[in-house]
């Protein structure tokens, strides 16, 4: 357990000075007052008080470089504070300061927090803290370890993350590159996300992990990626998330860089808690402010002897249809396979969203129990589509719902950027089967990890939905 080191010194000099008398003849004697100086000196801040050789190895790694944070001050030889008003990034609202009310060093961890409170005005105003190794500690390749705890309440959003140290050799965001180590809606806690963005056009690839007891906020957690040339691996706890070898970088519309950019420079680390902003949403009545910390307890950065830099794209691999040209794998919902896991049919449940599925007589039942914050908080999908550009596609399907009520369909990109090849289409159910039948252009690159969504979320209904006969198929090809 890390031995936490609190010294507080304080060395007072006191200074007595007395002026003499002095006595001359015919005048009287002068007696000068008796002063008493004292003089108050600070010790210096104690900063990161384990030596790199008490940190646990990693076979195959040695140790870059960590901060355990058992001092009493945040080590500023690794960190800067980066301050920023608010609606600088994501229509979030907080202003990021460099106040020890944001960010501080307790009891062997780093805090940042968010404060609330009221401009002049009287309207809300938020400020928090964001700190970053820029021009620091920047390194190429490496796995990077983090613990810590994040907070719970609606419009608080915890990061942990990496940008390049020069952001204008492959341009401008995301044409530069980000890797998200971990990422936790405060409304959410149960879920955390680890992501990276690339492009253009814009592209990520995420990985989750929910977890079945306690959350995020409860207790400290440990978010890990090794990232390597050519292949990104992300960890919670241990417990491999995501995967990621598969990316590019370019000026839209102009040729890719060569692989493996954006990927291959020097990137350096931050850590921050936004508050609201247009993922997590703003704050309300419910988000307790007395709690909103995010606390850290260490990073540790360890690399390989050496990385072979020599690395080759991986070839897309496209998923074949089935005989009768259907892209869509058990779509007559004949086997009742498991629906929690990523192989045909996954069923998903998002931001307070509840309920079930399962497959019967040929036909697929969601049940919600709750219908939650978003459309896609109850939510069946189908990905590892393959789309290919210039290709028409027609999506069918048969659906009917206990009683009248609405549902999503859309074809979604979830590793380029959540574009959609298929617009989100709202349609009514009715108590009787009802066949539905649409058409979409691929207009983007070939994707091997098209997705199929049906949502039936926050759409001011819980009754039972029935799908059956799903189909997705070519039209016409140039």
């Amino acid at each position: 357990m890390k031995r936490f080191i609190k010294v507080i010194g304080i060395i007072c000099v006191f200074a007595i000075a007395c002026s003499g008398i002095v006595g001359c003849e015919n005048r009287e004697s002068e007696t000068s007052a008796t002063t008493d100086v004292t003089t108050c000196v600070t010790e210096p801040p104690l900063l990161n008080q384990t030596e790199q050789s008490a940190v646990p190895e990693l076979d195959g790694y040695t140790l870059l470089w960590n901060d355990e944070f058992n001092g009493t001050d945040m080590d500023e030889t690794i960190w800067n504070y980066e301050p920023h008003s608010p609606g600088w990034t994501n229509n979030e609202l907080q202003a990021y300061t460099d106040s020890e009310e944001n960010v501080f060093v307790r009891d062997g961890e780093l805090v940042i927090k968010a404060v609330a409170s009221e401009d002049l005005d009287g309207n809300d105003y938020y400020t928090s803290g964001k700190v970053t190794t820029q021009n620091k500690e920047e390194f190429t390749y490496g796995k990077i370890v983090v613990r810590a705890k994040v907070p719970e309440g609606q419009g608080l959003w915890p990061a942990i993350w990496m940008m390049p140290a020069d952001q204008n050799i492959y341009g401008s965001w995301p044409m530069c590159g980000e890797i998200d180590i971990m990422e936790v809606l405060g409304n959410d806690v149960q879920t955390a996300y680890a992501t990276i963005h690339y492009g253009a056009p814009h592209a990520q690839q995420q990985g989750t992990l929910t977890l079945d007891d306690g959350s995020f906020s409860e207790d400290f957690h440990e978010y890990s990626v090794e990232w390597e040339p050519g292949e990104m691996r992300f960890y919670i706890d241990g417990v491999l998330i995501n995967t990621v070898n598969d990316w590019f970088t370019a000026v839209e519309g102009g040729e890719e860089k060569p692989y493996p950019a954006p990927f291959n420079l020097p990137f350096f680390l931050q850590m921050n808690l936004a508050v609201g902003g247009d993922w997590p949403g703003n704050p309300d009545e419910t988000t307790d402010f007395s709690n909103a910390e995010f606390e850290i307890d260490y990073v540790r950065v360890y690399q390989k002897p050496q990385y072979d830099t020599n690395v080759q794209k991986p070839v897309k691999i496209f998923r074949e249809p089935l005989e009768d040209g259907n892209l869509i794998y058990n779509g007559d919902f004949a086997e009742a396979e498991d629906l929690t896991d990523t192989t045909n049919w996954n069923f998903l449940l998002f931001s307070e969203g509840a309920g079930s599925a399962a497959i019967t007589d040929g036909s697929i039942v969601i049940t919600s129990q709750a219908e939650g914050t978003e459309a896609y908080s109850v939510q069946l999908v189908q990905a590892d589509l393959p789309l290919y550009n210039g290709t028409k596609y027609r999506i069918t399907f048969d659906a009917c719902a206990a009683s009248e009520r609405d549902m999503i369909v859309c074809v979604s990109a979830p590793t380029n950027g959540w574009i959609r090849y298929f617009e989100d289409t709202s349609l009514t159910l009715s108590t009787d089967w009802e066949t539905y039948t649409y058409e979409f252009d691929m207009t983007e690159k070939d994707d091997n990890n098209g997705r199929l969504e049906f949502n039936m979320g926050n759409l001011d209904s819980l009754a039972e939905i029935s799908i059956r006969n799903v189909r997705i198929e070519v039209v016409a090809a140039e």
